[in-house]
């Protein structure tokens, strides 16, 4: 994890969030991880977060975001699921009428967890390896 630096703090802040899709469909392929993947990282460039890892399997995505010390996890979480929500839909939108009509794609729990710099590796490994655990 790198350090953060702005005109008034500095900080290491790592946040690891989960989220499912609604019902625990089991709608995340290959294509559909693109997409997710892809916006999320636009998000994170777009509001100054950085995704050191990212993965998915059929039914949730993980995800290990560093953000400031004023990015609240739930606004990070919010944003992503939101877009990428927006993008998944736009591009494959037989899912909207399918599996998710009158709902949204993702289910509003989501799992958030604090990483430190003692411990990201073994997250990140975590996350790499959710593929193979099913």
């Amino acid at each position: 994890m790198e350090e953060r630096h702005n005109s008034h703090s500095v900080s290491k802040i790592g946040y690891h969030i989960v989220w499912c899709t609604k019902f625990r469909h089991p709608i995340i392929d290959e294509k559909v991880e693109v997409v997710i993947k892809n916006t999320l990282g636009q998000c994170c460039l777009t509001y100054g977060w950085k995704m050191t890892e990212f993965n998915t399997d059929k039914d949730h995505v993980h995800c290990l975001i560093e953000a400031g010390p004023s990015d609240s996890p739930s606004t990070i979480a919010k944003t992503l699921k939101s877009m990428s929500a927006i993008q998944v839909f736009t591009h494959f939108p037989k899912l909207k009428g399918q599996k998710f009509l009158g709902t949204g794609l993702w289910s509003p729990s989501t799992y958030y967890g604090t990483v430190g710099e003692n411990i990201e590796a073994s997250v990140a490994n975590y996350i790499q390896n959710q593929k193979s655990k099913h």
